[in-house]
């Protein structure tokens, strides 16, 4: 007799259910989730992917996870509110790996970021010859110490020891790890024919109207009456270089320290990108960075140079391609470390299987590309014990070449055999169609989305009808006939990184699209041969940086006109109308939102009373103009904007002119006021794109407009970098998507593989010509995609 085993109670919490969501712009959400599957979600921009799976379902397993900890901790990180959402049931710890780049600390490289350079620390303090010391020997983040005291042990009488303590660093001494020196051009910082109360000092704040004033003429160290070119040398000493000196000026204790010194900790060591702009601009002017004459950029002391394994030291090893790091561990046999070995290969061999051989160990973090930074992070995570968790990918196939998505597919399915629930948002048929599982958002975009379309199965989703269902079959065709170059852009000699003396023509008048696997060399050829200048407009994949504040109307110069159309209708002043400036709401400060910072506990955002979050003061609501004020103007999507602005009492060309330009990228649903910090990566590149169109620039370099973007919105931006090439601007676009490739006139393949295996010319054509030839991996794929 068959005898039935009940199933256990705990096995049958197999959903993760999601009732009335309700985060910007989902509209009572209710799905239900499959654990231990893989669930992609879909939809076009701005549809509301991000905002269910990452403010919704990831933000409340974070939430949780963090209220586990003390409340002194808690204090550290950053707490979000509980979201908008009735029921979230069956939640497990959620892991997201997003495109965030990584931080851009100049000591921070991609073996400090994994455990790779951890590892190979061990290996050489356990096999280096000679032996200098223990693992962090071999580290260029610490330093060399020698210190001696003496310190008291209590044994029945009270004894005092003498102790010196010694640690032994990896650290360059001379550049302290960074690999590069600086050196300052002192003719940026001041103009030596001018005295200091003339206003000599050229560095940004630093103003003789202010507390400075006060302290350079109080400290008596010079005559601030003097031009700086009659200093003496001592007196130029203490401007520039005097250790931090106790002064006291009018009656209050003060510090004074020489500008280098104060310049070197408030500005120089800060990372650029995050400073402000005129500040960014002053560190550039005035800072000349030179490779480290004492480590030769290696970053690390002599003695760690000198410990080698069979002649190669750890700098060689971190400066080798990883692929050939790793046949080079493969190739050390050494029984008493064979566990590290093994453990060390497998974590080199997961930079391989995702596409990433061709980094270096030794690559700066913050010079990866978001896409690179996503894949550095799963590293990390494919090595895990952890099972039963839940990954959240945003779009993990960005920057990859179809080759390379076949690759990704993989790791994302085996993340999901391990045990875990696999949420990923993503526009790539390719990614589609491994899914257990689809939820597909819309149908719209902004307030037009925010509901659930589709639910089940890939077959289900190709046969509803939704947008993503229809456009997932779409197949971009060859143009029959291509267009005539107007001209040509001749690059010789091609090296930066690993490109290998690379000539090529780029025909200008025409749509380029310069495509090859990651790390092949695309970026370093456009990017590198071609910089932003007279005439070259270059819409990259850099981080638009902009704080709670800045939204689109302020960051393309759209607020100018409106304030301008509001002030003349209405006879006042421009300025009431930001809430930057005069005509901000008191309690807020035009902010929105009152913060209120709880000391040691994570500080609360709270919408402001007064205002209610409009921003503005009441008596500035009340100047209208066609009927709404400013805040319901800013509150409007572009395209009811566009309308709004174009005809009527509101007609205002300029305005009209800027909401054109973001229609035309795709932006018509992003609402003026919206944050620019709630914007995804592809919508902050688009904003970027309709910005610079404005630039008078006769070529235009696009680094994967198609990052974000839904399979129905390409067919747009194709249409955009069509009405650009017959306007008679010449568009050269870094891009992997076949529907762009397709729709090319000239095709630059480089390859045929990344990094060393890369860097040459593998074909350059018409898009008809490599389908028929099939001569390199991407003539492959678009043959395939074609249908040909």
């Amino acid at each position: 007799m068959a005898i039935t085993v009940e199933p256990h109670v705990a096995d049958s919490h197999d959903l993760i259910r999601v009732h009335g969501a309700r985060v910007n712009n989902l509209k009572d959400v209710s799905v239900e989730i499959p654990k231990r599957r893989l669930t992609v979600f879909t939809g076009v921009s701005g549809s509301g992917k991000s905002s269910l799976v990452f403010g919704t379902i990831a933000a409340e397993s974070q939430r949780l996870i963090n209220e586990t900890y003390s409340a002194f901790v808690q204090g550290f990180m950053p707490t979000p509110a509980r979201p908008e959402v009735d029921v979230l049931e069956g939640l497990t710890t959620a892991i997201i790996v997003d495109q965030q780049r990584m931080g851009a600390d100049p000591r921070s490289t991609v073996g400090t970021a994994t455990d790779a350079h951890a590892m190979l620390r061990i290996l050489f303090s356990r096999l280096g010859e000679p032996h200098i010391g223990p693992p962090s020997a071999y580290s260029f983040n610490t330093a060399s110490v020698r210190a001696s005291g003496a310190i008291t042990v209590e044994r029945g009488a009270q004894k005092a020891v003498k102790a010196t303590y010694s640690r032994t660093g990896g650290m360059c001494p001379r550049c302290e790890g960074r690999g590069s020196v600086t050196d300052i051009d002192l003719t940026q910082l001041y103009d030596d024919g001018k005295s200091l109360n003339e206003g000599a000092l050229t560095i940004p704040g630093y103003s003789m109207d202010g507390w400075y004033g006060r302290i350079f003429r109080g400290c008596g160290f010079f005559d601030p009456d003097k031009p700086i070119r009659r200093y003496t040398k001592r007196e130029l000493h203490d401007l520039l270089h005097k250790e931090p000196t106790k002064i006291k000026v009018d009656g209050v204790n003060l510090t004074y320290e020489g500008l280098i010194p104060k310049i070197q900790k408030s500005m120089l060591s800060k990372d650029v990108d995050a400073l402000q702009p005129h500040v960014r601009a002053f560190v550039e002017r005035a800072m000349t960075f030179t490779v480290c004459p004492d480590c030769d950029g290696t970053r690390l002391s002599e003695g760690a140079r000198s410990s080698k394994i069979r002649g190669i030291s750890i700098a060689d090893a971190c400066a080798m391609q990883i692929s050939d790091l790793a046949d080079w561990i493969r190739g050390l046999t050494e029984p008493s470390v064979a566990p590290l070995l093994t453990a060390l290969g497998q974590t080199l061999d997961s930079f391989a299987e995702i596409g990433l051989g061709y980094l270096a160990l030794d690559r700066p973090a913050g010079t990866l590309s978001g896409g690179e930074a996503q894949r550095v992070k799963m590293v990390r995570h494919l090595g895990s014990s952890l099972t039963d968790t839940t990954y959240v990918f945003d779009e993990p196939t960005t920057g990859l070449h179809p080759h390379d998505i076949q690759r990704m597919n993989e790791l994302l399915l085996r993340l999901r055999d391990k045990g875990n629930t696999v949420l990923v948002v993503e526009h790539k048929p390719q990614v589609i169609a491994i899914a257990d599982h689809v939820v597909d958002l819309g149908p719209g975009a902004g307030t037009a989305g925010g509901t659930v379309c589709f639910e089940g199965s890939v077959e289900g989703l190709r046969a509803g009808d939704t947008v993503t269902g229809r456009h997932l079959d779409d197949r971009a065709s060859l143009k029959p006939t291509v267009r005539t170059p107007t001209g040509k852009l001749a690059i010789r000699g091609a090296t930066a990184h690993n490109l290998q003396n690379v000539d090529v023509d780029i025909p200008l008048g025409v749509l380029v699209v310069v495509t090859g696997v990651a790390g092949s060399g695309k970026s370093s050829l456009i990017h590198g041969s071609i910089p932003p200048g007279e005439g070259v407009v270059s819409v990259d994949q850099a981080p638009i940086r902009g704080s709670r504040r800045s939204n689109p109307a302020t960051y393309t110069g759209l607020l100018d006109p409106i304030r301008k159309a509001f002030a003349k209708a209405n006879g006042v002043k421009p300025a009431l109308f930001s809430a930057n400036s005069e005509g901000a709401c008191p309690t807020c400060n035009g902010a929105g939102v009152v913060f209120t910072d709880l000391a040691m506990m994570a500080g609360v955002a709270m919408t402001c009373e007064e205002c209610e979050g409009r921003r503005f003061q009441a008596a500035v609501l009340e100047y209208r103009l066609g009927g709404r004020d400013i805040s319901e103007v800013l509150a409007m999507p572009v395209a009811e904007a566009e309308e709004f602005f174009g005809t009527g009492e509101a007609s205002t060309p300029a305005a009209h002119r800027i909401l054109g330009r973001l229609s035309d990228v795709g932006l018509g649903y992003l609402g003026l006021g919206q944050p620019l910090t709630t914007l995804s990566g592809g919508e902050r590149q688009r904003l970027k794109l309709a910005t610079h169109m404005a630039d008078k620039g006769g070529v235009y370099v696009l680094d994967e407009p198609t990052a974000g973007l839904h399979l129905a919105d390409v067919e747009q931006l194709l249409g955009l970098l069509d009405r650009l090439v017959d306007s008679g601007k010449s568009v050269i676009v870094v891009e992997h998507h076949p529907a762009v490739m397709a729709h090319a006139d000239w095709i630059v393949d480089l390859g045929p593989g990344a990094g060393h295996d890369g860097g040459r010319i593998v074909y350059e054509g018409t898009p008809c010509d490599l389908v028929t030839a099939r001569s390199t991996l991407t003539g492959e794929h678009l043959a395939a995609y074609v249908g040909a």
